[in-house]
């Protein structure tokens, strides 16, 4: 019986030396489940999808959006084709206009009056001390403010100019008006005090006929007329058309108690 215990309890420390030996397998939790956001996809509207446009996406949705808010911002001052019109014959007019007044001063100046075209126009010397048809004489100060405003609205204007023959008519003003302004600025006797030069006479040399002008006063008698004729066409600078509508005609009606008396009658 001894044997027996012996083999029994060498059994049992066999088995109890196995487990020991046995490695512990590790305990592994399941991962955690992390919940990702479900992304929406919106199908085209019914009628784009009729028309066969493509959606637009959310990303190019954003970036007109940034695109019109930056453009609204903005709007009128970046320079488009007819601001552009305007500012380049406003510059063409004045560059000719103190070109032939510095060419007045070297050659006509003290000299008798040149006859031109059977003596249709004559090229003659006046400083001008006012306006044409010897306006506003000695009030040189206010003409000078006056171009500077005329000046000042044009560029103003200018912003929201979407109208071809508008840029023609104010860049001629615009032009005339600068050409001037400079003659009062800068020639004898003084800042705001200068006599504007005039050289051009019509069929008489010392202007009896129509008063001595300039390249500036011609662009601004043209351009005044361009803008003049817009207005009566109804055409305005930012491109709008104006058009009369229709009058509505009003038909009399007949009650049926007119129709009754006429009957009975």
């Amino acid at each position: 019986m001894s044997d027996e215990a012996e083999a029994a309890e060498k059994a049992t420390e066999k088995a109890a030396d196995k487990v020991a030996d046995k490695p512990v397998e590790a305990q592994v939790s399941e991962p955690e489940t992390v919940a990702t956001p479900a992304i929406v996809v919106e199908e085209p509207a019914a009628e784009e999808k009729a028309e066969g446009k493509p959606a637009e996406s959310p990303a190019k949705a954003d970036e007109d959006d940034d695109e019109f808010s930056i453009s609204g911002s903005i709007s009128g001052s970046l320079p488009d084709l007819q601001t552009k019109a305007l500012a380049l014959l406003a510059g063409v007019v004045l560059a000719l206009d103190v070109l032939t007044k510095v060419v007045s001063v070297a050659f006509l100046e003290g000299a008798d009056p040149i006859k031109l075209f059977g003596g249709v126009l004559y090229l003659t010397f006046v400083r001008n001390p006012g306006a044409a048809f010897g306006l506003a004489e000695g009030q040189t100060w206010i003409l000078a403010l006056i171009a500077l405003g005329v000046a000042g609205f044009i560029l103003w204007i200018s912003r929201n100019l979407r109208s071809q023959p508008w840029a023609v008519g104010l860049g001629l003003v615009l032009g005339g008006a600068v050409g001037n302004l400079a003659d009062r600025l800068f020639r004898e006797p003084g800042p705001m005090r200068g006599h504007v030069v005039d050289f051009l006479s019509l069929f008489d040399p010392y202007g009896q006929v129509w008063p001595v002008f300039n390249v500036a006063d011609m662009a601004i008698v043209g351009g005044g007329a361009t803008i003049i004729v817009l207005a009566l066409l109804r055409h305005d600078y930012d491109g709008t058309v104006h058009k009369d509508e229709p009058a509505l005609v009003v038909e009399p009606t007949r009650t049926v108690e007119s129709d009754g008396a006429a009957e009975s009658k």
